[in-house]
C-alpha cells in the first residue's frame, strides 16, 4: 500500500521528507544508503567551502558531522539487521523494538540525503533560502547524533538481556543509565524542525499543532498557576483560549519551540498533562467532534450504584459469587458509563435504564427517518478508554466509538473509570470490573443478548482489558469471548527496552510523561486539590463565578476603604494621604491583580507596602484561605480491597518490599506535601546546585565514596549532545505495587494468563509501547493461548484517537474493529493475511469453550 500504511513486513514503504526520499527507503539497503549519504554531503562540503561566510562554515561544519556519525553508524546498523529475527514474535510479524529504532536512523537518513540533493540542486538559485536550509541540516545532524547515542544503547541492551528478552529486568546497572540518559540528553532537536520526522507525513501538520498548543499552554499554565489566583479557578479551557494569543512565536521559530517542549516535558507535572489532555473534554471541542462523527440513536451516560449483586459461576451456574462494588481508596461510590448504539434496541429506552441516566447537554442532530426500534443485538462490546490511566474519559473517544457502533452493529459500553493520582490502582481496575460484571448480568438492558462479548480498550484501556480478564478467572465468572487490545502498557515501569529508547523522541509519549503517568497510577505521585477541581467545570459557569467574585471584591474592597477613611478622617498631613493609599491597595489588590491578570499585564510590585491587620481582614482576599471542603477521615484513609489481598497471594515474596521501612514512610510524607509550583522541585534543585558546587546534575544526592554513574560507555569517545534543561527527576519504580500481575500483566505468573480467552493485539512498529506488546504475545503463545499480534507502520501512539485525520489512520481503526468482528463471530485467530495491507499475523489456537458450556443471563 502507499507509503506510511499500514503494515507489519520491513518491506514494507516507510516514510521519506518527500515522496523521493521515500522511493528508496525499502529498496536499498544499508551499504548503499551510507555510500549514498557520504557522496551528497561531500559534494556540498566541498561546494561551501568555496564559501566563506558564517553560513557557509556553518554548512561544512553540519555535512562534515554528518559524515562522521554516519561512519559511526553503519557497522552498527549492518550488524543489528542480522540479529532482527531473534525477537520477532514470529516469521510472519518481523517487529520488535530494534526494528524500530533502525527504521527511525533510516528514515533520519533518508531525510538527510533528501535535503542534502535538494541543496544541490537549489544552492546557485537566487532563491535559495541560505540560512533555513542551513538550520534544517543543523538540526537533522543534531537527531542523527542523538540517534547515534540510541543505538550504541541498543546495543548494550542486546549484550546484556537474555536471548529473545527485550526488556532489561534489573534495577541498577542499565536501567540507571537508561533513566540517567533520558535526564540528561539534548532532546529538543526532536521537537522543532525535526518534529514527526519518522511518522506518516499526514499526520505531521496535527504534531506540529499539537506541539505549538503544548509549548503556549504550559506558559500559560504556569502564569495561571503562580499568579494570585487560584488554579481551580481557572479551568484547563480557559487557559487554552489564552494559549491563542501566544502560540504565533512557537509556529515561526522551531527553535524555540523545540527548546521550550524540551524544558516542559523535562520539568512536568502530571497535573499539567492531565490538564491539557482534557481539553477534549471542553464543549466547543466536543460539540465540534460531535457535529463531524457518525450519528447514532443512544448516546447516554449511566451512573450504576455501588450496590452487590450475584453472578454464576462458571463451572457450576447454580453456585453464585458475590460481586462487591469498588471500595479502593475512597469507599463505595457510583460507576459511570456511557451507552452507545446506532440504532435503538429493546431495552435501551426501558424505565429500568433511564433511572441511571444522567442529563448531559449534546449538540448534535439526527436526520434519519425514525423507525421502529430494532431487536437486541447478538454481540456486546465493552470499551475501556485510553489516558495515562490519568486523563480523558469516553467522551474524548467518542467520534470511533460510534463508527464502530454502526460497522460492528452492536451497542457499546465504554466506561469512566476514575483517574489518577486522585484514584490510584487498583480503584480504576475495581470499576472496570464491577461495570463488565454489571454488563454481563444486565446486558438485556444494554440492547444486547450478551451471545458474544468483547472487551477493547486502547493504550492504558488495553491494560484494564487484560487485568479486568485476569480478574473474572479468579473469581471463576464468565469470560469475555474475547479481547482487542490497541498498543497496550503491559509493563507498567520505565524499564530499559529498545521500543521505549523511542521515548527520547517521541512527541506524543516522552519517558517523563510516562514515568509520571505510571507513577500517578502506583499511587506515589502526589494530587492536588486545585487541578482535580479543574475537570468538569463549564465556560459559562467560570466566566460567570469569576466576574461574580471580581464585582464582589470591588463591592467588598471599596466598602471597606471607605470605612476605614471615615475612620480616620480627623487624621492629617502627608501621613494620613499615604496610610488612606496603603489601605486603599489593600482593599482592592486582589480584584485589580485579577484583572491585570486578564489583560495579561505586568502585575504591580508594592513590596514595602505594609497593610494593617484590620484592614486585611476586611477584604475578601481572606475568603481564599478561610474556608475549604476537606473529605472525611474515612474517605482519606486507604480501603484494603480484594485485588489488594490478591496481590499478597500471587506476588512472588522475592518482589515483595516492605512499605512500612522508614525511607519508605518519609518518601510518603515528602509526597504528601501540598505542591505550589509548576515545576517540580524547581526551587529545591537550585538550592541543591547552590550547595553542590562544581557538582554536574547528576551528581545530586551522591554520597560520599559512591560512584558516579557511567556518563556514556560510548565506542569511540562518542558523547552525545547534552541538554540544557532542568533535568527531570525520573526515578525507576521498585516498589512492590508495579510488580502486581493486576497492574503489569507481562509479570504474571503462568497460571494467572492460563484460561484467558483470544488476545488481539494491535501494535504500533514506532510505539515506545512496542515490546510490551511484542513480549506478551511470546509469553502467551508459549502458553499455548490463543493470541495474535498485528503492526501498524508510520504511526504515533493513540492512533485510535486520530482515526478521522488522515487515510492511514482509519486504515489502522479499520483493524482493530476487523478484529473485534472476529471476536463477535467466533472465528479461531488465523495465520492468513489481507495482502494488501501488508501485515502478519501470529498462529491459530482452538477458540474458547462453546456458548452452550457457558452461562446465560
Amino acid at each position: 500500500m502507499a507509503s506510511g500504511g499500514v503494515g507489519a513486513g520491513s518491506g514494507s514503504t516507510g516514510t521519506g521528507a518527500a515522496p523521493a526520499a521515500s522511493a528508496v527507503s525499502s529498496s536499498m539497503d544499508v551499504r548503499t544508503m551510507f555510500l549514498l549519504l557520504h557522496s551528497v554531503t561531500e559534494d556540498n562540503i566541498r561546494f561551501f567551502q568555496q564559501n566563506p561566510s558564517e553560513t557557509g562554515r556553518r554548512f561544512v561544519k553540519a555535512f562534515t558531522q554528518i559524515q562522521e556519525h554516519g561512519r559511526g553508524l553503519q557497522p552498527v546498523v549492518q550488524s543489528f539487521t542480522t540479529i532482527f529475527p531473534i525477537f520477532d514474535f514470529d516469521e510472519r510479524t518481523p517487529a520488535n523494538g530494534y526494528r524500530s529504532l533502525i527504521k527511525v536512523v533510516r528514515s533520519c537518513i533518508l531525510h538527510i540525503i533528501h535535503k542534502s540533493r535538494y541543496i544541490t540542486t537549489n544552492r546557485r538559485s537566487i532563491f535559495f533560502r541560505t540560512n533555513h536550509n542551513c538550520m534544517e541540516v543543523e538540526a537533522y545532524c543534531s537527531a542523527l547524533c542523538q540517534l547515534r547515542a540510541l543505538v550504541y544503547f541498543a546495543q548494550k541492551l542486546l549484550t546484556a538481556n537474555k536471548n529473545g528478552d527485550l526488556f532489561f529486568g534489573e534495577e541498577k546497572g542499565l536501567s540507571e543509565d537508561f533513566l540517567h540518559e533520558s535526564n540528561s540528553m539534548h532532546k529538543g532537536c526532536f521537537y522543532g524542525r525535526c518534529l514527526g520526522f519518522q511518522f506518516t507525513p499526514a499526520i505531521r501538520p496535527f504534531l506540529q499543532t499539537i506541539s505549538i498548543g503544548l509549548v503556549s499552554f504550559g506558559e500559560n499554565y504556569r502564569r495561571h498557576e503562580t499568579s494570585l489566583v487560584e488554579v481551580g479557578s481557572i479551568p484547563q479551557y480557559g487557559v487554552a483560549a489564552t494559549s491563542i494569543f501566544t502560540s504565533g512565536k512557537y509556529a515561526i521559530d522551531p527553535e524555540l519551540r523545540g527548546s521550550e517542549f524540551e524544558r516542559l516535558t523535562q520539568n512536568l507535572d502530571v497535573h499539567f498533562w492531565k490538564a491539557f489532555w482534557n481539553i477534549t473534554e471542553t464543549e466547543v471541542l466536543a460539540s465540534l467532534v460531535t457535529l463531524t462523527s457518525t450519528t447514532v440513536r443512544v448516546n447516554k451516560m449511566l451512573s450504576v450504584p455501588p450496590s452487590p449483586f450475584e453472578m454464576p459461576l462458571l463451572a457450576d451456574p447454580n453456585l453464585m459469587v458475590v460481586i462487591t462494588p469498588p471500595v479502593a481508596h475512597s469507599g463505595p461510590g457510583p460507576v459511570q458509563m456511557r451507552l452507545i448504539s446506532y440504532e435503538l434496541r429493546d431495552g435501551q429506552n426501558s424505565n429500568e435504564l433511564n433511572e441511571l441516566c444522567k442529563p448531559e447537554a449534546q449538540l448534535g442532530l439526527d436526520i434519519r427517518l425514525k423507525t421502529k426500534k430494532a431487536p437486541r443485538s447478538k454481540f456486546l462490546l465493552v470499551h475501556f478508554h485510553g489516558g495515562g490511566f490519568v486523563a480523558q474519559t469516553s467522551k474524548s473517544h467518542e467520534a470511533y466509538l460510534k463508527s464502530w457502533a454502526h460497522e460492528l452493529d452492536s451497542p457499546i459500553l465504554s466506561i469512566d473509570y476514575s483517574l489518577a493520582p486522585e484514584a490510584p490502582f487498583p480503584r480504576a481496575l475495581e470499576e472496570c470490573f464491577f461495570a463488565y460484571c454489571w454488563a454481563v448480568r444486565n446486558c438485556h438492558l444494554l440492547g444486547s443478548t450478551g451471545e458474544r462479548i468483547c472487551l477493547a480498550g486502547d493504550s492504558a484501556g488495553g491494560n484494564l482489558c487484560i487485568t479486568v480478564t485476569m480478574r473474572a478467572v479468579s473469581y471463576g465468572i464468565r469470560l469475555p469471548d474475547g479481547i482487542m487490545a490497541a498498543y497496550p502498557a503491559t509493563l507498567l515501569q520505565a524499564s530499559a527496552s529498545p521500543s521505549r529508547l523511542l521515548t527520547f523522541i517521541d512527541p506524543l509519549l516522552p519517558l517523563s510523561v510516562l514515568s509520571k503517568c505510571l507513577s500517578a497510577y502506583a499511587g506515589t505521585e502526589p494530587t492536588s486539590n486545585a487541578s482535580s477541581n479543574m475537570d468538569k467545570v463549564d465556560s459559562l459557569s467560570m466566566v460567570r463565578n469569576d466576574t461574580a467574585v471580581l464585582l464582589r471584591d470591588i463591592r467588598t474592597g471599596a466598602s471597606a476603604w471607605l470605612n476605614s477613611l471615615l475612620d480616620n478622617g480627623k487624621t492629617s498631613g502627608k501621613s494620613s494621604n499615604r496610610t488612606v493609599g496603603l489601605q486603599l491597595w489593600a482593599c482592592l489588590r486582589r480584584p485589580l491583580t485579577l484583572l491585570v491578570h486578564l489583560l495579561r499585564l505586568e502585575k504591580p510590585i508594592l513590596s514595602n507596602c505594609h497593610v494593617s491587620e484590620a484592614v486585611r481582614k476586611s477584604c475578601s482576599e481572606a475568603a481564599l484561605t478561610g474556608s475549604s471542603t476537606n473529605s472525611s477521615e474515612d474517605e482519606q484513609n486507604f480501603v484494603m480491597s480484594r485485588t489488594c489481598q490478591e496481590l499478597d497471594e500471587s506476588t512472588p515474596s522475592s518482589s515483595r518490599q516492605s512499605l512500612s521501612d522508614p525511607e519508605a514512610s518519609t518518601q510518603a510524607q515528602a509526597d504528601s506535601r501540598p505542591r505550589t509550583s509548576f515545576y517540580q522541585e524547581e526551587e529545591e534543585a537550585e538550592r541543591d546546585e547552590e550547595e553542590e558546587k562544581g557538582h554536574q546534575p547528576w551528581e545530586k544526592g551522591r554520597q560520599p565514596g559512591e560512584q558516579q554513574p557511567r556518563l556514556s560507555g560510548f565506542p569511540g569517545g562518542f558523547q552525545p549532545l547534552r541538554s540544557g534543561a532542568t533535568a527531570a527527576n525520573i526515578k525507576l519504580q521498585t516498589t512492590a505495587i508495579v510488580r502486581n500481575p493486576f497492574m503489569s500483566p507481562l509479570l504474571a505468573s503462568d497460571d494467572m494468563l492460563l484460561g484467558l480467552p483470544p488476545i488481539h493485539l494491535v501494535a504500533c512498529a514506532l510505539d515506545p509501547m512496542l515490546d510490551d506488546s511484542v513480549m506478551f504475545a511470546k509469553r502467551l503463545r508459549n502458553l499455548g493461548q490463543p493470541v495474535s499480534l498485528r503492526v501498524v507502520e508510520d504511526l504515533p501512539h493513540g492512533f485510535l484517537s486520530l482515526s478521522q485525520l488522515s487515510r492511514e489512520t482509519k486504515e489502522a481503526s479499520n483493524i482493530c474493529v476487523d478484529r473485534i468482528r472476529e471476536i463477535f463471530q467466533g472465528r479461531a485467530v488465523s495465520s492468513q493475511t489481507r495482502k494488501h495491507r501488508k501485515l502478519e499475523r501470529a498462529g491459530a489456537k482452538p477458540p474458547p469453550l462453546p456458548r452452550s458450556d457457558r452461562p446465560r443471563t
